[in-house]
This record gives structure tokens, sequence and C-alpha cells, in this order.
């Protein structure tokens, strides 16, 4: 498959469902790459789409247009200025594959007074649990993407929700311009999550069920779990319609049933791959750590993982599986496993020691227990200008080697926050 034009991975902000803009700086970048666009792309006669943080696709009738996402609201108008070049007909049908800002987003400008705006039923539910935790989301989002905090927590508390005109349980179908559409509910990236079938065109639209990268089974910055034999079920369903062109929203469709056949089976059977060796490992007593190294993908399976990553998912699966308990009776009370870090370091000489020890682990590469060790000796002295020193330095290695976005903006913050502690006087 071709390699997504603008992969940035999904959705840059959850509040971009509320209809707030965000800040120009923010989206400078990946706007810029954006109105590089000059024309939308013709899929087929009769499907066209623009590119941006997600896909806008149209698809022309002689009785008025459908389109299947709408980007986030920033994208949302260049998007409508290149696909109303192709056509300015009627927008008859918006659907939205799931509740994401950056397929839900654009709703808003590109609906019109009849405009039949379709979504799975568990579309609201999903969108109201986004608001509901909006102050927590705010934070994770501000940290992972740079974001302004109370920016975002504005917009979640002021934005409007966008209603649907139809929803529907596990299948709905509709006829435009003697055009068939079947919708089915196809649960994995979210639990509202659809595709949808034109099957003159054998085409399938597949919305975050496929991309170029493991899929983001879990996300740092906070989701329920995605639950992997849905994942799995879902894209059995794409395979047994047998499309000639595959559809996703993020990245370019792929043509040809036998390309698509291979690209799909070999991302199902990367989650399978992940979900069972997970199961076998608890059924063996295997804690979630020793899991989370030890489970990889074997070469063929190798999908990538420049959003998703195995390692998450790994914990994402056997937590979802049984809970947060790990069978420690220490972990059954409030405190927290750091709750004795700051003895720890004192029985060890000081913060002092513990950040010379950490240093050593960082200069021989040994990254993450370097930072761990520095973390036990902020526990000490959270002012500790050594302690903080190593950290930053374990963090700048970690950022240096890290090709997942999700990884690196979590190391981007805790660079931002540790060199703040750092420099504060």
């Amino acid at each position: 498959m071709s390699c997504c034009r603008y992969f940035l991975g999904p959705m840059l902000i959850l509040a971009a469902i509320a209809g707030q803009p965000l800040r120009a700086q923010d989206l400078s970048g990946i706007l810029g790459a954006a109105a590089n666009q000059k024309e939308a792309t013709k899929v087929r006669d009769g499907i066209y789409f623009a590119s941006g943080f997600g896909n806008t696709f149209l698809v022309t009738t002689s009785a008025g247009n459908a389109i299947v996402d709408t980007s986030m609201r920033e994208f949302a108008p260049r998007h409508q200025k290149l696909l109303q070049a192709i056509s300015d007909a009627p927008i008859h049908t918006i659907i939205v594959t799931h509740g994401h800002g950056d397929h839900a987003g654009g709703v808003k400008l590109w609906r019109q007074p009849d405009t039949q705006v379709i979504v799975q039923r568990n579309f609201t539910d999903f969108v109201d649990y986004q608001f509901r935790l909006g102050d927590f989301f705010a934070h994770r989002n501000a940290a992972q993407f740079g974001l302004n905090e109370e920016n975002m927590k504005r917009r979640f508390r002021s934005g409007e929700r966008m209603l649907p005109t139809v929803t529907f349980d596990d299948r709905y179908e509709f006829e435009l311009g003697g055009l068939k559409f079947e919708l089915f509910h196809t649960p994995g990236e979210t639990p509202d999550h659809l595709t949808v079938w034109i099957p003159q065109y054998k085409a399938a639209f597949v919305g975050d069920n496929f991309y170029s990268s493991f899929p983001n089974m879990y996300t740092l910055r906070g989701t329920t779990p995605r639950w992997p034999l849905e994942y799995i079920a879902s894209l059995n369903k794409v395979l047994a319609l047998k499309p000639e062109i595959l559809l996703p929203s993020h990245g370019d469709p792929i043509h040809g049933n036998a390309q698509i056949t291979v690209a799909v089976t070999r991302y199902r059977n990367a989650i399978q791959y992940v979900h069972d060796a997970t199961v076998k490992g608890m059924n063996e007593g295997k804690d979630v750590y020793t899991l989370m190294r030890e489970v990889r993908l074997p070469p063929e399976l190798d999908v990538g993982d420049a959003y998703g990553k195995v390692s998450w998912s790994v914990r994402g699966i056997y937590e979802s599986y049984i809970g947060w308990f790990d069978g420690n009776p220490a972990s059954m009370y409030e405190a927290s496993p750091a709750a004795t870090s700051a003895d720890l370091v004192q029985l060890a000489g000081g913060a002092e020691a513990v950040s010379k020890r950490a240093a050593e682990l960082v200069e021989s590469g040994e990254l993450v227990r370097g930072l761990r060790l520095a973390d036990a000796a902020l526990a000490s002295d959270d002012k500790n200008k050594a302690a903080l020193a190593v950290r930053l330095k374990a963090l700048a290695g970690l950022r240096a080697k890290s090709r997942n976005s999700n990884e690196s903006g979590w190391l981007d913050y805790g660079l931002r926050t540790t060199r703040a502690a750092f420099e504060a006087k």
C-alpha cells in the first residue's frame, strides 16, 4: 500500500468534535502541508477525496452527493472547496464513520437544511463519554500534542454536540441516484465505528479500522482499550465483501482485491497474533511487564508501529481481560507503587547518590532504568538538579530513538516539564 500523504495519527484533539477552533499556531505545520493539495484526488468515476488531517470523501450521484467523513473543522473549508470544484450538487447525506473529531469536526460546515447525517447508534454515547471526561482529556491531549490546556478545557465545556438525523444498530441501507449504500457496524477503533460499502463500485470506506501502522489498540492520551476480537471480526466482515477499492480515512486508497486482501489479512493477523500471544502468556502465569517485553510480531506480520505500539496493546489486552489487580497483595491498598521511593533513596545514600547511578545507566544506554532511578531521586527531592539533569538526558535519548508519534508526544511533554523544573529558581 502507498504511504498516506499526510499521516500524522488520528485525532489531534478530541475537542474538535465541539466545533471550536484551534489556535493557528497549533496547526500551522499540518495546515501548510494540506494547503499544497491543489485539487481533489479522483479514486474512480463518482468517488473523490481531499486529504488533510483525515480524508473527506465525495460520492457523486444524479440525485445529490454523499460525504463520508468530514475531517477536522480546520480542514473542512479547504476540503469543501476542493470537492465542490468537482461537484457543487446538494449534499444529500453525510456519513460519519466514528465520533472522533478528525472525522466529525466538519459536519456543521457541510450540512445543509435537508442533509441526512448518519451514524452508528453508539456514536452519541461515545461522544458523551468524551465530553464527560472533558477536563481529563483536555490535559492529556494538551500534554501529548503540546497544546494549551485551558483553551482545550474551554472547548470541551462550551462545545455543542453534533446531532445526527439517522442512527442504526448493525446495518442500514439507502439508495441515492440509483447508487446503493450499505452501512455496517464494524467496531474497532471506536465502539461506534461503521464501514460504508458501495456494491456497484465494490468500494469499502473503512474509516480508522485500517491505516499504515499497528492499530492504536491502547492510546496513551486515554481511552477504553479497543477490543481486538471485535476489531478482527470487523476486518473479516470487510474481507468477506471482496472489495476492489479500500478507502481508509487516513492514507491513500488501495486498489485491487488481491492487494487489499493481502494488506487487510496481514493487519488482521497481526492483531490476532498479539491477542493470542498475550492470552497464552497470561495462562502461563507471566506478568504484564514480562509480556510487554516478550510479545513481538514475527517479520511477516510486522505492519510497523508509527502510531499504535504492540507493547501498549499487550497491556491493554491484559488489563481488559482481568482489570488492574496484578496478584500482589500490596497492590490492593491505596499507597502507590512509588510510595516508598523516597525511603529507598535515603537508604541508598540520598538523591545525589541515586542520581549518579541513574547517570551511569543513561551513559551505558539503559535509558528507561536511568529514567526510573531519576524519578525515584525526585520523589525524595523534587528540586534536585542532578536528578532533573539526568532525567532530561534520559528523555532526550528516548526521544531521539522514538519512531512512534504518540510516544514522541509524551517524551516531548516530559522534556518540557522537566526543563521547566530544572530552570526554575
